[in-house]
């Protein structure tokens, strides 16, 4: 019937509002701009070898959609039953794995919040150093009042101003 078939990616265009790819299908048939159809929320721009299932509704090979793509090469394994990972080829991750722990892991993790970022935990734990631009508060004390700075020589001391305001 011709309704499915496999293919490999000959080469990927993301730049448009529905991706298109070129397919290498079964029987050496080559398949220009097919429609990639992804779910609602998700994208990604396979890698050229990535394989993928193409379908052509009612046998019509003249407009097929490529309706899933995977990699075997790149496939984050070892899931247990019910876990669900997104992944790329460089070995960046998000797991959300049993017990209700998701890790994440990267080189770089940007977050921008246009409003607050909260944490609503009993324990934050973190190694290395923390770098801020701003205030901190801590119980309801502004940190910076405990550090003294002169800014006319630029001079920092830890504690409070020295007597009469002079550094």
């Amino acid at each position: 019937m011709n309704m499915l078939t496999r293919g490999v990616v000959a080469l990927a265009n993301s730049a448009g509002k529905i991706q298109r790819l070129q397919m290498r299908l079964t029987h050496g048939e080559l398949k220009d701009g097919m429609e990639h159809l992804e779910p609602y929320g998700f994208t990604s721009c396979p890698h050229v070898g990535a394989e993928g299932l193409a379908a052509f509704l009612g046998g019509d090979r003249s407009h097929g959609v490529v309706i899933v793509v995977t990699d075997r090469r790149h496939r984050f394994q070892n899931l247990k039953p019910g876990e669900v990972a997104i992944f790329t080829d460089e070995g960046d991750f998000i797991h959300l794995k049993r017990g209700r722990v998701i890790d994440i892991e990267t080189d770089t993790l940007n977050v921008r919040a246009g409003t607050a970022v909260n944490f609503d935990t009993p324990l934050i734990t973190q190694s290395g150093r923390i770098v801020s631009q701003g205030d901190q508060i801590a119980g309801g004390i502004s940190q910076i009042k405990h550090l003294h700075t002169n800014v006319q020589f630029g001079n920092s001391q830890s504690g409070p101003p020295a007597p009469g305001g002079a550094a």
